[in-house]
């Protein structure tokens, strides 16, 4: 049973990593039907994204492979047979690899910071409706006013930071780490396949970080990954609520799904708007509010 629990959630995770919905949200609220009402956890959470992120890899993996390559060509200033360097830099690749490292410093710091809060604190799920319905609002805001004239060629230091900053609020489940980072990019003026297009790749590092440092725990002491949520809730320390070969299976199902995503939401951004997102995170998050204030579900 706990195994098809666990393909159920990686299917969630797959289906709402991408779109700006908060995937971490759907993820903690899908624990109180899926699992019987028990939290899935910041470490599955963070373990599973690393599915949805290899399928990021593997859908811009040419356009990964060259911004690697001309990053460090640049970098070090690799010269050609002329003498000349193979890769100036203002290369719009070279610029892109220190663009995604100064986007992810953000979150990063901020992690690190506030890490027993985004375990414990952060997952009340009255934190979480609220942020799907303001969170929301914003996003179909800047959907609107936004000018959407800019590609990723005009990505700048500074738009990178900003994209960095909106990115890092998705620590709270309920923000979304793609609806923050492509707000932050409607509002500065860039178009919506622009703003999703960075926004998945600046997610790379930080999310393969996440997941892997939350794996080396769960595989080093399973009981220690799980107990700050434990300590929080005044429970003694517990493993992870899936087996590792459950959560594998989560991961491979998130990956597989998510791959379908990105391919359907870059061809639907290139005509559609976001405005359905919108109705749904509101609709979503009201629902959530009546749920705790009927004592139907517990924060």
């Amino acid at each position: 049973m706990q195994l098809i629990q666990a393909i159920i959630l990686g299917l969630i995770q797959g289906l709402t990593e991408f779109i700006p919905v908060s995937s971490s949200a759907h993820l903690r609220i899908a624990g109180l039907v899926v699992t019987g009402g028990h939290d899935p956890g910041a470490a599955f959470t963070a373990i599973i994204q690393l599915g949805t992120e290899t399928a990021v890899l593997v859908y811009f993996w040419r356009d990964i492979v060259r911004i690697v390559s001309r990053f460090f060509l640049g970098l070090f200033r690799v010269k050609g047979e002329d003498g000349a360097p193979r890769v100036p830099r203002d290369d719009q690749d070279y610029r892109m690899g220190w663009l995604i490292i100064v986007g992810s410093i953000p979150i990063i710091v901020l992690g690190l910071l506030f890490q027993n809060a985004i375990e414990t604190t952060f997952r009340s799920l009255w934190l979480v409706a609220v942020d799907l319905i303001v969170f929301g609002i914003i996003l179909g805001v800047a959907d609107r006013i936004g000018v959407k004239r800019k590609g990723l060629d005009k990505l700048n230091t500074r738009d990178g930071l900003l994209y960095g900053l909106a990115q890092s609020l998705a620590l709270v489940p309920g923000v979304s780490r793609s609806g923050g980072t492509i707000t932050a990019g409607l509002l500065l003026g860039y178009t919506r396949t622009a703003a999703a297009r960075y926004s998945f790749l600046l997610a790379i590092p930080a999310v393969w970080g996440s997941g892997l440092y939350e794996l080396y725990k769960s595989v080093k002491d399973p009981c220690a990954a799980n107990a700050t949520q434990a300590a929080a809730v005044g429970a003694t320390c517990s493993p992870e609520l899936f087996t590792p070969l459950q959560t594998l299976a989560a991961t491979v199902v998130a990956f597989l799904v998510g791959l379908a995503v990105i391919a359907f939401l870059l061809r639907y951004l290139s005509h559609g708007s976001f405005l359905p997102f919108v109705a749904y995170r509101i609709l979503l998050g009201l629902l959530l509010i009546g749920l705790l204030l009927s004592g139907l579900v517990q924060p």
